[in-house]
């Protein structure tokens, strides 16, 4: 299938790695230009140069910002114009107990997981209504709807973020730019990869087996009794970035594998 994406360009909050990178290649494959961003500059040149090596005639950039530093969130913000396609991507998450979660942990979270994307919306939205054309895309979490207990500064977050996202689609009424978010399951990203290692070696145990572990204890009515790839976020994303979905707007889509009892 054609996703009619030859020329779009997009931009991707935290691509170096994980979903945000996963969405990056499959853009690509469709002969999208996009805009890889990190918050480090040279992981964020290194991810670029992994996917020009991948795809030669990519048109792929390098565009480094740390979201949670108001100063580089200002620079980008100056630098992004003619973007057709925003992935709001980028998001820090962990586990911790509500009652030993402070103020700065609390304000770092909204800073990154929410006013991150509220503000790559606020600048490039009101071109695209101009153009009548476009895409926004959040990556959301299931924890957003179903907030975990040891995860209640990340869900309150993501709950942030499926609102934004419903109130913008709003905007777009009578244009061809539509607004949507991802619940994603429980993914493989590399972070969750880095965290099963370490329990791994400090288990001496192969991490295969910790991982299974894991999602089984954590999450045993999965459909899938597995990780979600990130690569199978990427494909619904990829999906709603073409003008093929242009009928799905407003919406919050699941790709949970069934963890979500609603």
């Amino acid at each position: 299938m054609d996703l009619q994406l030859k020329g779009k360009r997009a931009f991707i909050s935290g691509s170096t790695q994980g979903i945000g990178f996963a969405i990056a290649q499959q853009l690509l494959q469709e002969g999208a230009e996009v805009i890889i961003n990190g918050r480090n500059e040279n992981k964020t040149r290194l991810a670029c140069e992994r996917l020009r090596e991948q795809f030669p005639d990519a048109v792929v950039f390098p565009c480094p910002a740390d979201f949670s530093n108001r100063a580089e969130v200002m620079q980008l913000l100056d630098e992004l114009n003619n973007i057709d396609i925003l992935i709001n991507n980028v998001g820090i998450f962990g586990v911790e107990n509500f009652y030993e979660i402070s103020d700065e942990t609390w304000y770092d979270y909204l800073e990154i997981n929410l006013m991150s994307s509220m503000r790559l919306s606020r600048k490039l939205l009101p071109a695209m209504i101009r153009n009548n054309w476009g895409r926004i895309i959040f990556i959301s979490s299931e924890s957003g709807v179903n907030v975990p207990e040891n995860m209640i500064h990340y869900g309150t977050t993501k709950a942030a973020m499926n609102a934004l996202s419903n109130g913008l689609s709003k905007l777009t009424k009578g244009t061809g730019v539509t607004v949507n978010t991802i619940l994603g399951g429980p993914t493989y990203s590399d972070g969750v990869a880095a965290v099963v290692e370490q329990i791994a070696d400090a288990q001496q145990i192969d991490a295969e087996s910790v991982k299974q572990a894991i999602i089984m204890q954590s999450n045993p009515h999965i459909l899938l009794q597995r990780f979600l790839d990130p690569a199978e976020i990427a494909s619904l994303a990829v999906y709603l970035a073409s003008p093929l979905s242009v009928a799905t707007n407003g919406a919050a889509l699941r790709a949970d594998s069934g963890v979500l009892k609603i």
